[in-house]
């Protein structure tokens, strides 16, 4: 059996109930995938969304929704030596990938203040309207649970607001595209044990102002932070995880001071 259909297999079979299954009722739950979909998979190089590349594959070919799936790499400016690593690993894996270029990576060099931000902004943007080319209605990304719950904690300790990634989104600026995150129940520990499984090695952070911060610095971001934190959180309660999950799909409106839908704000005192 040739590699890369080895590597299909393990993930509808060792991998079934920690990966398959999680994206199946992901799929389902969220409602992600409609019939006659045209849908480009953005791929940065990293486990997740080649992880994703071979899951939206999978069910193409055999699953019960019938779409069309494109695998879309956008270069924002790789170093050499990255590229080529992308290239292989779809070679390897058997993913007819479309690069497209956007030098994003030099336009933001001068930046100081959050140039990361920008960055995933400027990135995003790109992928819409390469994928708006191709004449997708929508684009999925590898993001995952622990993405989901990170998030939330993110957003509390450091942003103030209770708020979380959500499955899906329509996009603002390109009517007509919906964001979709098919990996949203599968947890990061059995993305990286499914990698390891299969002795592949993919990009870990692929960004040149990344590679060239202090690994001391870089070690106090706040992703890293908090991701840090639960792990912690984790050793005290195995229940931990999915809590922070629950917590969003469980919001009482009466305990709340306050929330708001788009621009309509609510008080608790407006109905006291």
């Amino acid at each position: 059996m040739e590699f890369s259909k080895e590597v299909e297999r393990s993930i509808i079979t060792k991998y079934r109930k920690f990966i398959f299954s999680p994206l199946v009722k992901a799929i389902r739950t969220y409602e992600l995938i409609s019939p006659g979909d045209r849908i480009a998979v953005c791929m940065s190089g990293g486990k997740d969304s080649f992880l994703l590349a071979k899951c939206m594959q999978e069910l193409h070919r055999h699953g019960n929704i019938p779409f069309e799936v494109k695998f879309l790499v956008m270069d924002p400016g790789y170093t050499k030596e990255n590229r080529q690593q992308i290239e292989e690993n779809a070679r390897l894996l058997d993913i007819p990938i479309t690069i497209f270029e956007s030098n994003i990576f030099q336009s933001i060099e001068a930046i100081k203040d959050s140039p990361c931000y920008l960055c995933a902004r400027m990135r995003r943007g790109n992928l819409y309207a390469f994928a708006k080319e191709l004449g997708c209605n929508k684009i999925a990304l590898g993001h995952h649970f622990d993405d989901v719950i990170e998030t939330i904690l993110m957003s509390t300790l450091y942003g103030g607001e209770f708020k979380t990634m959500m499955p899906k989104l329509h996009s603002q600026n390109f009517p007509g595209i919906e964001l979709i995150r098919p990996l949203y129940l599968v947890k990061e520990e059995s993305i990286i044990s499914w990698a390891k499984h299969n002795h592949l090695t993919f990009l870990n952070c692929a960004c040149r102002m990344t590679e060239e911060l202090d690994p001391e610095k870089e070690s106090r971001s706040k992703r890293k932070e908090i991701k840090n934190l639960i792990q912690e959180l984790r050793k005290k309660s195995p229940y931990i995880e999915m809590n922070l999950f629950r917590s969003v799909e469980n919001v009482n409106l009466d305990t709340l001071i306050s929330y708001h839908k788009k621009d309509e704000y609510h008080h608790f005192l407006d109905d006291y």
